[in-house]
């Protein structure tokens, strides 16, 4: 009987260990698996995001070519999402009034913006094919260089004050502008696409002081904001 007691505990010790390993072994597979839909997880999502900004990129380099063609130099940059125009093409010398030009322009950008914009956006109709990326927003930038101005406005006024007129002359010159949203109506979230800023002589482009420094800095932005792949997601399981 004894000796029956005594190798009982030895047999107990070792079906203790077996199931601590077999602990173990599961708490590990389960580790595995859940790193690996982490980064299958994480892997969608920056392919997404890799897939927004070449569709910002496209929607950047389309607007480009269709002004180009019309007679319009602008310039983009890909990386910051951003169509650039040049002070001179739309105000005279410490004005916010757009020019009889610088209205043309506008009018220009804001048929382009139509013709592009609505396979990216909900709202307007689609004369191709809907793209599965969103512009979220684009902003209106008004900027300026950094001598200060004369009489009763400053630099952020000005900055300002010409966002505002060339937002407004870019509605006015097309509706579809104002008709197109990042999300259908419905949405809590939804807004329309065109908005507006002033930074005035805060985000310069050349910190140079020559008049040709100053001339680039002087400028109507429009910054381009796609909508992130959670927000898509989101949209889409509501429909």
């Amino acid at each position: 009987m004894e000796a029956r007691v005594r190798r009982k505990a030895p047999e107990e010790s070792e079906s203790y260990f077996v199931s601590m390993t077999d602990l173990m072994v599961g708490l590990v597979l389960i580790f595995i698996i859940l790193l690996a839909y982490f980064a299958l997880n994480l892997q969608a999502t920056e392919e997404k995001l890799t897939g927004a900004d070449a569709a910002r990129a496209d929607i950047l380099q389309d607007l480009s070519e269709a002004l180009k063609k019309e007679g319009l130099a602008v310039s983009i940059d890909i990386e910051t999402g951003v169509l650039r125009l040049p002070d001179e093409l739309l105000f005279n010398s410490g004005q916010y009034q757009l020019t009889e030009k610088g209205q043309r322009a506008v009018g220009t950008v804001a048929d382009a913006m139509s013709e592009i914009l609505p396979c990216y956006t909900i709202g307007a109709e689609c004369a191709g094919e809907q793209s599965p990326y969103r512009v979220d927003a684009i902003f209106v930038e008004g900027h300026t260089d950094q001598d200060p101005m004369t009489g009763g406005l400053d630099n952020y006024d000005l900055s300002v004050m010409r966002a505002a007129n060339t937002f407004r002359a870019l509605k006015a010159a097309n509706p579809i502008v104002d008709q197109m949203r990042n999300l259908p109506k419905s949405e809590p979230a939804s807004a329309k696409i065109l908005g507006l800023s002033g930074y005035g002589p805060d985000r310069l482009v050349d910190e140079g002081e020559s008049p040709e420094a100053k001339s680039r800095n002087r400028r109507i932005d429009l910054r381009f904001l796609m909508m992130s792949p959670g927000a898509l997601e989101e949209d889409a399981l509501l429909k």
